[in-house]
């Protein structure tokens, strides 16, 4: 994290005029600076849309490049290559294509986590419910605020069960 640090307080001319452009969610999604990600630094990085956006200059060689962006996409990001002299010269057509970029529809990602089984003690449906005081006919109703998918509603739903408990 203190490289982290370093890199953000010594920005290049091109990472810092991309910035100005980035910082805030002017864009509408955030972006951290200088973030790291599989082992890596990335420039910029929306960890929401899974994009990385990484300026070169003259000290990058394509060979290291190419590994460094298989490595990012291997983790589930996809990843903006721009020259700094783009970012210096044409920071608008930049700002259009990470934008373009935002909007696609992402990949899957490339190493999915394996589903899990149902059955018993698998955990199944989870609710968090928490009891309201005595309804009528001695019953309580006790409402449920869905932590896991189900086909009776949405996650997040609140529902409400009768039942004496």
């Amino acid at each position: 994290m203190e490289r982290a640090k370093t890199l953000r307080h010594n920005p290049t001319d091109a990472e810092r005029k991309l910035w100005n452009r980035l910082r805030a969610a002017q864009l509408g999604v955030k972006f951290r600076r200088q973030h790291p990600v599989a082992g890596y630094y990335a420039d910029f990085c929306c960890v929401e849309h899974a994009l990385i956006v990484e300026l070169d200059g003259g000290q990058h060689d394509e060979v290291s490049d190419a590994k460094r962006t298989a490595d990012l996409e291997q983790a589930g990001f996809r990843v903006l290559r721009f020259w700094n002299d783009d970012v210096l010269l044409r920071t608008d057509d930049v700002l259009e294509e990470i934008v373009r970029v935002l909007k696609q529809e992402r990949p899957p990602h490339p190493n999915p986590l394996p589903r899990r089984r149902r059955g018993r003690g698998s955990g199944g449906l989870r609710a968090f419910c928490p009891l309201s005081p005595g309804a009528a006919g001695g019953e309580r109703v006790v409402a449920c605020e869905l932590l896991a998918p189900s086909p009776l509603a949405q996650p997040g739903e609140r529902v409400g069960v009768r039942g004496a408990l």
